[in-house]
């Protein structure tokens, strides 16, 4: 039996591919983060409708969305240190329940009580955070690893298309019934993210996994401990800390350049909002473009690839720069976001693969703690220095930002193959 020769179909290629889109479980768990997508985009926008209709102020909407980002930061490192402690689904549940919760209190809220509205949007914001590192590990459990980046690519496109549809929807939806049922519509969207994911299966190494077979459970470590450990996991990898390095640059500076100097640009140099709202459009666009692309690109030094991609975010700021055509900073704002895909897809897919599966929802906490939490930080700088030394040096410094600091990362140890080198190893 040892010399029957082995079927071509087991040795001469790789098997037929199965698209993760008809996994049943995959498909549950995509729609479930692509209603907490919309849920968590949907608010401010609502709230902003609220603004228009004067059943909110403009300081209230600032304090509002200041406590949801608040409950944002407060709520994701904890939840990454639960979501590896216990269930991921369990995790995922209660914390979209969490945020689901705060809609009806929003809109109780709406007219009536700022402390409400305020106390609610920390509670909405505390659930998108604790639900973020949970899915992203569940992820790493429902799908397989060689399918895993079309599955990040779809979960991508899926926040990108409602990025791009919601505000065409949500006007439409207004015009027919008013901004409290806008927010109950929101809680129900987190009901769909809590109910709708399947239980993935357990991760190797994980903490249940880890006490099956035991006649009794360690002792647990302190949430402090546990989340330090992570912290201990993410050094591991020097790939992922210059990732994380090099993406929280470019969002605090070029992310906040660009949010603060377009709408100046498009106002005092083209005279219209029509180019803030056709960059904002197509870099929606762009990134829908990237997110196709990566769904089965696999370039052979897919770090350096990421990399590359992500600087691509630097001809934002730089076309902001020039006395250009308004249609070459449109179609730097397609570069850009077809090239924060390149980074994003292959970043997810790299972490959920070598991190070590019981430590990921923390590392993935790390990701989102940072990256988001250091982007109000960059907004509330980059404002006061376009007043001291003008619009053209600010964003000349976050575009050299944008181009260096990722390279700068791509020279990291085990930095060009995001860890391993894919594919079979030499002997």
């Amino acid at each position: 039996m040892a010399t029957t020769p082995v079927p071509a179909t087991t040795e001469t290629g790789p098997p037929p591919a199965r698209s993760v889109l008809r996994d049943t479980a995959f498909l549950r768990l995509w729609a479930g983060t692509t209603a907490s997508g919309l849920a968590t985009w949907a608010l401010p926008f609502v709230l902003g409708l609220a603004v228009l209709h004067r059943e909110l102020g403009a300081a209230g909407l600032g304090l509002v969305l200041a406590a949801r980002t608040a409950g944002f930061l407060a709520a994701v490192a904890v939840g990454g240190v639960l979501a590896d402690r216990h269930s991921r689904r369990a995790v995922v549940l209660w914390s979209a329940l969490a945020a689901a919760a705060s809609a009806p209190l929003l809109a109780l809220g709406l007219g009536r009580s700022l402390l409400v509205m305020t106390l609610a949007a920390a509670l909405a914001g505390a659930g998108q955070g604790a639900c973020r590192p949970a899915f992203q590990a569940l992820t790493a459990e429902v799908v397989a690893a060689d399918h895993r980046q079309q599955a990040n690519a779809a979960m991508t496109m899926a926040v990108r298309t409602s990025t791009l549809a919601g505000p065409t929807l949500t006007a439409l939806l207004a015009a027919f019934v008013d901004v409290g049922t806008l927010l109950l519509g929101i809680g129900l969207l987190w009901l769909v993210a809590a109910l709708l994911p399947g239980r993935g299966a357990p991760a190797a190494g994980s903490v249940a996994g880890s006490v099956a077979g035991s006649t009794a459970p360690a002792p647990r470590a302190s949430l402090r401990a546990e989340f330090v450990d992570g912290i201990r996991e993410a050094r591991r990898h020097p790939w992922f800390l210059a990732g994380l390095g090099a993406l929280t640059a470019v969002i605090a500076l070029g992310y906040s350049a660009t949010g603060v100097a377009l709408p100046l640009i498009s106002r005092d140099r083209y005279g219209t909002g029509w180019v803030m709202a056709a960059a904002m459009t197509a870099y929606t666009v762009g990134a829908l473009a990237g997110a196709l692309v990566t769904a089965r690109r696999r370039p052979r030094s897919q770090g350096w690839s990421a990399f590359a991609g992500l600087a691509l975010y630097g001809f934002a700021p730089l076309s902001l720069m020039l006395p250009v055509h308004p249609a070459v900073v449109i179609a730097a704002y397609v570069v850009a976001g077809v090239g924060i895909e390149l980074f994003n897809v292959p970043w997810f897919t790299a972490t959920q693969r070598e991190v070590a599966p019981d430590k990921l929802a923390r590392v993935s906490s790390l990701d989102f703690l940072l990256s988001y939490g250091l982007a109000p930080v960059g907004l509330a700088l980059i404002a006061p220095a376009i007043g001291a030394f003008g619009v053209t040096p600010v964003l000349a410094v976050c575009a050299a930002a944008c181009f260096l600091v990722p390279a700068a990362a791509a020279l990291a140890p085990t930095a060009r193959h995001f860890g391993r080198p894919p594919g079979p190893r030499a002997h």
